[in-house]
């Protein structure tokens, strides 16, 4: 029998678990972890602020107790101060002060991340929010609930700021998104994409502010306005969106890290030290689009990352089969999707990438409910042909197709093989010559 020790346990360390409690019985498993809660959806903190769902306690598929009940010893809100590599040893102190000391034999780290906050004025100040943990989310909730908020300044025009600005508009406030780059959700789409993002947002009376930096807060006891490169802008309340870092202080100097921090590991999840894994946000992965080592923070791959490290301690060695970054977003009812690399991910990877592309309606002319356009775009390797990435935009259903891109990058797929690809036709699902046949087809 084995003592596992499992510091962190939101999706990562909950995959972990998971595993170990289910698949290795025999093992003692004690999990610690900072917060008061674990399993929290934060993909789903703008459909609960944003009213589009009922409530949050959905947004939760895991507790203590039922970690509890698989025989696991749970310390929550308990912070893990220090950790004796050389002794094996774990120390921590739980909220009322008692210290804690466990040995293990392997540990496994799932520290996650943390807001990205930038060294300006006023972040301080009661109106300014990030979008992480549950408390987050309740806090931007309460906030939109107060009837003297009325301007909200959104900062960050990724995923969870483009949502949040959807959310806050749902909720009635006026919103102004900040972004530095030109254009919203430019990290994992082109400008093909992008540009239908940046005109539904528009076309929903939310504020854009792109290619503008913001450089302070201001306010005394409560906001009063945001000033940027540009500008100075009243708003009553500020969301700050721009990223996530790994939070792997607690290792510091003892284990191997990425160029941005985050603790480097092997296909195994295994860090520099043996017996030591780190898994979710505070780890690597490897990309199968770049063929080789990146940060990618996305609660799949943590799951992913818990599963594989959750049987490596166990007892049973795997490796993971690597990532592409499968992401997608819904803002308005449009949906986008996409996996791999855009053209500018590509060509700072040192590809010389070429695309190809196609629009047209998902079912054929005649079918007249429920038929909206879609687009692709596929992004591949000059030199080899091999898929690098693909991207898909439609108020259609079409997430399901990006799957079969993430599998295309996964085996090394050149786009010429999807060009005969056999794909069935239907008129209640698709065209005879749909756009993933007619993208390849064209391909140059």
């Amino acid at each position: 029998m084995a003592k596992i020790v499992l510091i962190g346990a939101n999706h990562a360390g909950t995959a972990a678990a998971n595993t170990i409690l289910d698949n290795y019985p025999e093992n003692q498993l004690v999990i610690f972890d900072g917060n008061s809660n674990i399993s929290y959806l934060g993909c789903g903190t703008a459909l609960w602020v944003g009213r589009q769902i009922d409530g949050s306690e959905g947004l939760f598929y895991s507790s203590k107790d039922i970690l509890a009940a698989k025989k696991a010893v749970v310390h929550m809100e308990t912070l893990v101060e220090r950790i004796d590599f050389g002794a094996k040893k774990v120390f921590a102190k739980d909220k009322g002060g008692k210290e804690i000391t466990e040995s293990y034999d392997k540990l496994i780290l799932a520290t996650g991340s943390l807001p990205i906050i930038p060294k300006i004025k006023g972040l301080d100040l009661p109106q300014v929010a990030y979008a992480k943990l549950f408390q987050d989310g309740q806090k931007i909730n309460s906030l939109l609930d107060q009837g003297d908020i009325k301007n909200i300044a959104v900062v960050g025009a990724g995923y969870i700021g483009v949502e949040l600005a959807e959310a806050a508009r749902r909720r009635g406030k006026k919103v102004l998104l900040f972004e530095a780059a030109k254009t919203s959700l430019s990290t994992y789409y082109d400008d093909w994409f992008t540009q239908d993002m940046d005109r539904i947002l528009k076309d929903h009376d939310i504020d854009l502010h792109f290619g503008e930096l913001v450089q302070e807060v201001k306010g005394s006891a409560k906001v009063t306005g945001i000033v940027t490169d540009k500008g100075e802008y009243a708003v009553d309340m500020v969301i700050m969106a721009i990223g996530f870092r790994p939070n792997t202080a607690l290792a510091a100097g003892a284990l191997e890290t990425f160029a941005n921090g985050a603790y480097k590991v092997n296909l195994k999840q295994e860090t520099s030290k043996s017996g030591v894994y780190a898994i979710g946000d505070c780890a690597t992965v490897y990309s199968n689009a770049i063929e080789n080592t990146t940060y990618i923070a996305l609660a799949t791959n943590a799951v992913r990352s818990g599963v594989v490290a959750g049987h490596n301690a166990g007892g049973t060695p795997l490796e993971s089969i690597g990532v592409q970054g499968s992401n997608g977003i819904c803002i308005y009812g449009y949906k986008m999707v996409s996996t791999g690399l855009n053209l500018q991910a590509a060509e700072k990877a040192g590809y010389t990438p070429l695309y190809t592309q196609f629009e047209d309606t998902q079912k054929p002319a005649f079918i007249k409910e429920d038929n909206h356009k879609v687009k692709i775009r596929i992004v591949y390797d000059k030199k080899t042909r091999r898929v690098l990435g693909a991207q898909m935009a439609s108020y259609q259903d079409i997430s399901m197709g990006i799957h079969l891109f993430s599998l295309a990058i996964e085996e090394k797929v050149t786009i010429d093989k999807l060009k005969l690809l056999d794909i069935f036709f239907l008129p209640h699902f698709n065209q005879p010559y749909n756009y993933i046949t007619m993208a390849a087809l064209t391909a140059p």
